[in-house]
């Protein structure tokens, strides 16, 4: 038999859920309209997000249209990326912009949970692998209080928490925001910017790893991941993000 206080705590808990519910009631986190549940969108937003099921097998890219699930983009096999896939959950837009920003600057770390869910249709296959964050330089941590892609991967990772790696990679060097540069430019800004956390090295080795950030743009943060993940002897990198920046919308972002 249950313990009174256990017996009190249930009932206190299922008395106070439908009160919190009705004086605190679960928002859409970019409209704010109220919705049946928490990390939800209502359907209006939801509607509105351009979620990105197909394209290039390899780098992911939804504005090329390819024959089969399987085929590679022609920029992927004139210049293959170092990870072996790439995928996205939505489209950089209004809202997947509302969304990372309240995460990254608002303090809204509860928005991770949600990004979550929305990537977890990407994870096929993936079941076992390792999950890591893109990391932050520590000065950036320090004024944030938090790494966001560290906060998404925990939440991707769910209860399996033996399959997160978060400092196994380390940001070696600050760099400057790369929103203004072009791709060149932010490919040389984070040329030598990462690396393998030395006690963590024999934890990759053959390893197939999920690297997680929000938002991916040009690539350049990625392959400078992967690229240091591989020499250090992981056997596949597969990216996964909340929002891709395509062509069309950079000047957006």
């Amino acid at each position: 038999m249950a313990a009174p206080s256990l017996l009190l705590s249930g009932i206190a808990s299922r008395i106070a859920k439908p009160v919190l519910d009705f004086a605190l009631p679960s928002r859409c986190p970019s409209c704010g309209m109220v919705v049946d549940g928490d990390d939800r969108f209502c359907l209006d937003c939801w509607r509105e997000l351009d979620h990105l099921d197909r394209g290039c097998h390899q780098c992911g890219d939804p504005l090329v249209t390819l024959g089969y699930d399987a085929a590679i983009c022609g920029a992927c096999l004139a210049d293959p990326p170092p990870f072996d896939t790439m995928r996205a959950a939505v489209r950089y837009g209004d809202i997947a912009r509302t969304i990372a920003l309240r995460l990254k600057y608002g303090g809204r770390i509860g928005l991770a949970r949600l990004i979550a869910g929305s990537m977890q249709r990407h994870m096929d296959g993936l079941e076992n692998a390792l999950i890591m964050p893109v990391p932050l330089h520590r000065g950036r941590l320090w004024r944030r209080g938090f790494n966001q892609s560290a906060l998404i991967a925990r939440a991707l990772a769910g209860d399996n928490r033996d399959r997160l790696r978060l400092d196994a990679l380390e940001r070696t060097r600050a760099t400057p925001y790369l929103r203004a540069m072009g791709a060149k430019e932010r490919a040389n800004t984070v040329r030598g910017a990462f690396a393998v956390n030395p006690k963590r090295r024999d934890d990759l080795r053959g390893q197939h790893i999920v690297l997680v950030d929000d938002v991916y743009t040009s690539g350049a943060t990625a392959r400078a991941c992967a690229k240091v993940l591989k020499r250090a002897g992981a056997a596949e990198v597969h990216v996964r993000c909340w929002a891709r920046v395509c062509a069309a919308d950079e000047a957006d972002y």
